[in-house]
């Protein structure tokens, strides 16, 4: 049987060996995991378009501008502190 270390290709080893290396360095991914079940957030481009009644391009100039502090994305997701996005939308001059 051959030695196994960080220089041996993946291709070189049998599935068996490729399962134990696996269960060994289980690896945890790194999560934040936040409640966003309230009423505090906005979900997605419609939220912002709904709560700001605004067209969905304008919504996605605000999600990358003004909004931006308020907004966390996660691939497809977006969520909006309700709060600070009236903050911020405030503070930008604009009226609703």
């Amino acid at each position: 049987m051959m030695s196994i270390n960080d220089n041996t290709p993946v291709g070189a080893l049998t599935v068996g060996q490729l399962k134990e290396i696996l269960a060994v360095e289980k690896v945890e991914p790194i999560t934040q995991v936040q409640n966003f079940t309230d009423n505090k957030y906005i979900y997605g481009l419609k939220g912002i378009r709904d709560e700001f009644a605004v067209s969905h391009a304008t919504a996605q100039k605000y999600k990358d501008g003004i909004l931006k502090e308020a907004v966390q994305q996660v691939g497809r997701k977006i969520i909006v502190d309700r709060e600070k996005a009236h903050q911020l939308f405030a503070n930008s001059g604009r009226a609703l």
